[in-house]
């Protein structure tokens, strides 16, 4: 919509220059007819140099003009001093208009129609209002040309008839501006009705992109952070499906005017899809947005929405994701992905909460060697991939992360082990970038074909890191996150203390994920069921000190994990 508004502009401003250009051109021959007509050829040979002087000097007058009007069609001026260019515009075009009209006659020219090009081409770019103050200024310049010129008769016949010119010229202002005015209030509907959702009145998906990559070209130049919220309301499947969809528009509406009062006037505010909503926050900095953001989850979770009482927390929630450019972003791209990432965080982790984006490797960035730097940002890529090809590698990789934390902390780990079983964590499964989504979600079990493909991630993933030198000290964990204590692992059916401890340790969070969240081929475990199976396997699949310590870890978290 926009592309098309820049286009009619385009067209407009084509035919605004034939019209200008061509009242250019009549000034011209009305000038020209003075110095070079047979009435006015005062000048005799000798004097062809001063002819020729006056031409040029008229013809650098007109460039002039020609000039100001080119530089007043471009966008590189803001709205007060396009006003101010305009203006003098339009009064260096009635001044020519003026001089031509009198050297051809004054009151008894047949130039005086050329201010009607005037009054045609700023009615339709300013609207009527211009358009008829332009009218009266021209009809009062001619009037008063009549009285002083025709002053001397007893009946000022140009006069008289110039009254009907005055009248062509405000009928002209008015009917055209009243039109313009008309199809300016249409093109706006239908702008509006492309820009904004029907039901929440907020702006729509097409034009949040379309405004964040305008801010962010003004983020960059004018070195300014900007922020970004992507919200989703918690359960709004269950509520929808409980009432009825219309409840849920309901609901809908009411988040969206609850965000309209709650937004900055410099804010965007967007219904992104569904029950998921943005906004665009400029100039604003990391601290400012969270509280923002938390301003909004309370203010949310403290408004009564018929129903929310049979919700599965007993109220309607929102859960946010922020994410800030330049700190957590580079681009516009990276800006929604990251905040939405950050929204993924929150929704996993216990729903009705603000997470702001935290990528894990780019804190091993900060531990890896300058020239393999873009090889993590690659790995990262592969990960991004595997979370689009697996959708619940995404949820179980973040929540290994937060448990092999809480684990570390509790066993004491140093520095080193902690970072490599966190870096370890978050790569464990980047081998799955090698297995087909068909063996990746499917809901049956798999075959022993299948089965082997999919034991390989282990191997692949070592082989995809291996090129970063920095990063092989990870290799134990990618490749023996799935051998057993008792030696029925794989893939080289090490046992006991012959698995690396960290390895061990990645193992029994692993697995506890796999039991309490939902998987293709297995009925999700409670929290208290996924301590039971450890510990039912505790000596066998897994090493029995780390499900002791690990259970404790989840039984003392349990609140704030959100199960």
């Amino acid at each position: 919509m926009k592309r098309l508004e820049e286009l009619k502009q385009k067209k407009i401003h084509e035919i605004i220059s034939i019209v200008k250009l061509t009242s250019l051109l009549f000034s011209a021959i009305a000038l020209l007819t003075y110095f070079f007509g047979e009435k006015n050829r005062t000048f005799a040979m000798p004097n062809t140099y001063f002819t020729l002087i006056s031409s040029i000097t008229i013809m650098l007058l007109l460039t002039s003009i020609y000039t100001i009007w080119a530089f007043s069609t471009t966008k590189k001026y803001n709205y007060k001093h396009m006003r101010i260019i305009k203006t003098i515009e339009n009064g260096a075009f009635i001044f020519i208009f003026c001089i031509a009209i009198l050297i051809t006659g004054g009151h008894t020219s047949s130039y005086k129609f050329l201010f009607l090009f005037i009054i045609i081409t700023t009615t339709i770019q300013e609207g009527m209002k211009q358009g008829l103050i332009t009218a009266i200024i021209s009809s009062c310049i001619i009037l008063t040309i009549d009285l002083i010129g025709g002053s001397s008769t007893n009946v000022n016949q140009y006069f008289e008839n110039d009254l009907i010119i005055v009248g062509v010229f405000i009928l002209t202002a008015w009917p055209l501006g009243f039109y313009v005015k008309i199809e300016k209030s249409h093109i706006e509907q239908l702008i509006n009705q492309a820009n904004v959702d029907g039901l929440t009145g907020l702006y729509n998906h097409r034009y949040f992109h379309e405004n964040l990559r305008e801010k962010m070209i003004l983020s960059e130049k004018e070195n300014q952070p900007i922020s970004m919220i992507i919200m989703d309301i918690d359960y709004f499947k269950y509520y929808n499906d409980l009432y009825g969809h219309q409840k849920g528009d309901e609901a809908l509406k009411r988040i969206g005017t609850l965000l309209k009062e709650i937004a900055r006037e410099k804010d965007v505010v967007a219904r992104y899809g569904g029950e998921e909503f943005s906004i665009i926050l400029p100039n604003t900095d990391e601290a400012e947005v969270i509280r923002i953001g938390e301003h909004i989850r309370k203010k949310i979770e403290t408004t009564y929405f018929e129903g929310e009482e049979n919700l599965p927390n007993g109220k309607l929630t929102v859960s946010v994701g922020i994410s800030v450019f330049p700190d957590k972003a580079k681009s516009d791209v990276e800006l929604i992905k990251s905040a939405d990432d950050a929204l993924y965080r929150a929704k996993f982790f216990n729903k009705n909460r603000v997470e702001i984006y935290t990528s894990i490797l780019d804190e091993l960035k900060q531990d890896i060697e300058e020239k393999h730097i873009d090889l993590v940002t690659s790995i990262k890529t592969l990960i991004s991939v595997i979370n689009a090809k697996d959708k619940y590698t995404y949820g179980h990789v973040e929540r290994v992360v937060v448990y092999s934390r809480l684990l570390a902390e509790k066993l004491n780990l140093n520095e080193d082990d902690k970072k490599a079983l966190i870096y370890g964590a978050y790569m464990h499964d980047i081998g799955k970038i090698n297995i087909s989504e068909d063996i990746l979600n499917k809901k049956m079990p798999l075959n022993n074909e299948e089965w082997n493909i999919l034991k390989q991630h282990s191997s692949n993933g070592v082989q995809i890191i291996r090129p970063v030198e920095s990063l092989k000290y990870l290799s134990p964990l990618i490749l023996h996150h799935h051998e057993r204590y008792d030696g029925k692992g794989y893939p080289h059916n090490l046992k006991g203390e012959e698995i690396p401890y960290l390895a061990r340790i990645l193992t029994v969070v692993d697995s506890f994920d796999a039991m309490t969240s939902n998987r293709p081929y297995n009925k999700r475990k409670t929290y208290e069921e996924g301590i039971e199976e450890l510990k039912k396997c505790s000596g066998t699949q897994f090493d029995p000190v780390i499900v002791q310590e690990f259970s404790k870890v989840i039984l003392e978290n349990k609140d704030s994990l959100g199960k």
